[in-house]
């Protein structure tokens, strides 16, 4: 097990938007937070990755306690891809992914083969000296995907990260986090689309108004809804009441 989180609670004043959310992760998987917009997922991920503070409940990293808004080295084991854009546009491909790989630590050698593994990862190789103004939203979101895995980290997290993009590059997208949890990487993905939790995850929470109400593989989630072979969209409805865009 890599990373526990128990009975997660995060207020806004008086909102409260996650209300003792519990789930596990395990090393080399792609767990996937599945939820409509205003669930709790974002608020979930930036608890664990350190951009809020004033949680309350308990988080484990490999069983040992973990407070990444605390403490640097937790933030450290940490890769974040945000679902707003962290670019410079005025920047190359190669110079974005060289100044934030520095950011990180990467050193000489170590920071060009990250660069070059990253411009590969993301398909950007035969424009990585252009301006990313120049780019398309989806090239963006490719460069955007790359940048939180530079120094290999032990878990990426990832805010939505197909938002808005075209169906190409949502493929290539894609095919970069399966061959991301091919070479060992873990995974924590939040999404309000069905079909990229069903293609992606190994498992998958089920977070409804801040609460997390079933977790599984999809057919162990099938199961526990008592709709076996069921696709997600099914296994939603019957857990929640809702259809996942109610309330989007």
């Amino acid at each position: 097990m890599l990373l526990e989180v128990k009975e997660l609670r995060y207020s806004y004043g008086d909102r409260l938007a996650v209300a003792g959310a519990s789930f596990e992760l395990e090393r080399g998987e792609i767990f996937g937070l599945l939820g409509p917009n205003g669930a709790g997922k974002t608020t979930t991920l930036s608890c664990v990755a350190g951009g809020l503070a004033d949680w309350q409940g308990e988080m484990r990293f490999d069983g040992r306690p973990f407070a990444p808004a605390r403490m640097p080295e937790d933030r450290a084991r940490l890769g974040v891809v945000p679902q707003e854009l962290a670019l410079y546009p005025e920047l190359t491909a190669r110079e974005n992914l060289q100044f934030f790989g520095r950011l990180s630590g990467l050193e000489a050698a170590e920071l060009a083969a990250a660069c070059d593994r990253g411009l590969a990862l993301a398909g950007l190789d035969d424009r990585a000296d252009d301006r990313v103004s120049r780019y398309s939203g989806g090239m963006k979101r490719r460069l955007n995907l790359v940048l939180g895995d530079l120094h290999a980290p032990e878990l990426l997290l990832l805010d939505e990260p197909t938002v808005g993009v075209d169906p190409q590059s949502r493929n290539h997208i894609f095919e970069a986090l399966e061959a991301l949890r091919e070479s060992g990487r873990t995974l924590l993905y939040t999404t309000h689309y069905m079909e990229e939790a069903q293609r992606l995850c190994d498992r998958v929470a089920i977070i409804h108004e801040g609460r997390v109400v079933g977790a599984g593989t999809p057919k162990e989630l099938a199961a526990q809804a008592g709709v076996p072979d069921a696709n997600l969209e099914e296994v939603f409805l019957r857990i929640t009441g809702h259809q996942l865009r109610d309330g989007a």
